[in-house]
């Protein structure tokens, strides 16, 4: 074996033309003996390529519209050939097995068939047998045989080509297998997929190969120490802040795209409703806004923990203008996602170089389905994302007293912002704003009260009469397993109460609510985020 291997044969059996003509001219350039299959060998002949038919070198036509073509000796023998293995030689010098040196295949369109919304039999045919075969036998025998899988790389082949006179490199081959390798695992585990959970209608298949691309390596991981990178999924995927333009500024992190992508995922809970700012610190809501503008949605948000939000995350469900945009720029933000940005907000955005602007064009469906993925030691946890809704019309009002519908309506706005903080979650809103947020506490009743304190913060802070959470309501993310957190959030001033419902101490936490003269509404849902 040598490192530098001469290219003599090519065999060329594309679904994806782009690129052919360059790539033939290279290769007649070196005198390479192109073989083809069906259209591709019509397409060559077409720039006026000499070709020579797959069924010329086989000795068989094919059959089977086209399914059968390449499936033969004289075509994996030429491949799998061990060239200076004295008895492979033997036995393609008895069999009249031809080397070939280069194989360019790319794959019937199988995950385009499907989101095309093809019919199953349709699907069915674009399942392809003889290219990954090929791949498969070509990138095995890297060492005599190169393996383009991807048009991009034609460049790449042309130039060793030139620089070695009409040979290969054992780097060039090696990062080909790798390449094509990738590409059969990719294509099979698609296909599995389909057949899982498309066809059969399975759940939670026996076997699930999740396969994805690499986007890009990010700054660091969770902390400077750890490495990091983005991973884009193969096939259906939600659009957001994976696939946001990045506008300016530094590369982003690890965390910084997974609190961006917490900001929108909030955000996108009020797509339809007006001008919502969220500002996000650690993968948790700090202020939540609704507003008949967006700059004064991101006055009202920020009032509610500006300590927190130095160094945050901004997102909103409206194109970014001027005067918003300069109001955020007022202080240290990281990340600032949003649907777009006017050409004034992004000047003002600018003059700060190291703020990253993400555009997401759209807002993801807050009600798609989809899982979510967690590794453990030894394991991977999944589930289905939690899209959980309630309408006015499922809640359950609880206690003696109705809520009014300025209640309801905050009542509502809690609860969707609850959805997004950390377990044990609580929020208090007043208005269409969130007047506090207890996060990630070990127990409900320090959620309320770490809540309440950052209320009476803000309030000091702002010059208020009094906090936010006076005549506010109060959204739990699980049920309250005893009444003190309850009666926490009604010393903060709390008139209203949304909450799951679900515990033995149901009773004693209404009976609570009644002596405190608070309206409590039962939503039977829970909504835990560890």
């Amino acid at each position: 074996m040598t490192d530098l291997v001469p290219v003599r044969r090519a065999l060329i059996s594309l679904s994806d033309k782009s690129g052919l003509d360059e790539l033939a001219a290279g290769l007649a350039k070196h005198g390479v003996e192109i073989v083809s299959t069906g259209g591709t060998a019509a397409k060559l002949r077409g720039h006026g390529v000499e070709v020579r038919d797959v069924s010329d070198l086989t000795g068989f036509p094919e059959m089977m519209d086209g399914r059968v073509k390449t499936l033969h000796p004289k075509v994996h023998g030429g491949l799998l050939g061990v060239r200076d293995n004295p008895e492979h030689a033997t036995a393609m010098e008895e069999y009249e097995i031809a080397p070939i040196d280069l194989v360019v295949v790319n794959l019937y369109p199988f995950l385009s068939t499907v989101m095309s919304g093809a019919d199953r039999d349709t699907v069915i045919e674009n399942i392809d047998i003889g290219g990954p075969s090929m791949v498969r036998s070509a990138a095995k025998n890297h060492a005599y045989v190169a393996c383009l899988t991807d048009p991009a790389d034609y460049a790449a082949l042309l130039l060793e080509l030139d620089t070695y006179g009409g040979a290969t490199t054992m780097e060039l081959r090696r990062k080909l297998a790798a390449k094509a390798f990738a590409l059969t695992a990719e294509y099979d585990s698609t296909i599995a997929q389909w057949f899982a959970f498309a066809d059969q209608g399975e759940r939670w298949p026996a076997n699930w190969t999740l396969s994805s691309r690499l986007k890009m390596p990010l700054r660091y991981g969770e902390n400077p120490h750890q490495s990091a990178a983005l991973y884009l999924p193969i096939g259906p995927a939600a659009h957001g802040v994976a696939q946001a333009e990045q506008v300016q500024g530094k590369e982003l992190s690890y965390n910084n795209l997974n609190d961006a992508n917490a900001a929108l995922e909030l955000v996108s809970e009020f797509r339809e409703a007006d001008p919502t700012v969220v500002i996000v610190k650690h993968a948790n809501p700090c202020g939540v806004a609704t507003r008949v503008s967006l700059l004064e949605a991101w006055t009202e948000a920020l009032a509610c923990d500006s300590v927190s939000a130095f160094g945050g995350i901004v997102a909103t469900n409206r194109s970014l203008d001027a005067a918003t945009a300069e109001a955020i720029t007022a202080i240290f933000t990281e990340v600032v996602v949003a649907p777009d940005a006017d050409d004034e907000a992004k000047a003002i955005f600018a003059r700060r170089k190291n703020l990253r602007l993400l555009l997401t064009g759209t807002l993801p469906d807050p009600a798609r389905g989809g899982t979510s993925l967690a590794l453990i030691a030894g394991g991977l946890l999944v589930q289905d994302r939690d899209n959980g809704m309630i309408a006015r019309d499922q809640l359950k009002c609880v206690t003696k007293r109705q809520p009014t519908e300025r209640e309801l309506a905050d009542c509502l706005f809690a609860w969707t912002v609850a959805k997004h903080v950390k377990s044990n979650a609580i929020v208090y809103a007043k208005d269409g704003v969130t007047a506090g947020i207890g996060a990630g506490q070990m127990n409900r009743r320090d959620s309320s009260r770490i809540a309440a304190m950052r209320a009476r913060e803000a309030a000091e802070a702002n010059g208020w009469p009094e906090p936010r959470t006076v005549g506010s309501a109060v959204a739990s993310d699980a049920f309250f397993p005893f009444a003190d957190g309850l009666l926490a959030a009604a010393e903060a001033g709390a008139t209203a109460v949304i909450q799951p419902g679900g515990s033995i101490r149901d009773d004693e936490v209404i009976a609570a609510a009644d002596e405190a003269g608070l309206a409590m509404l039962f939503t039977g849902m829970r909504h835990f985020r560890h």
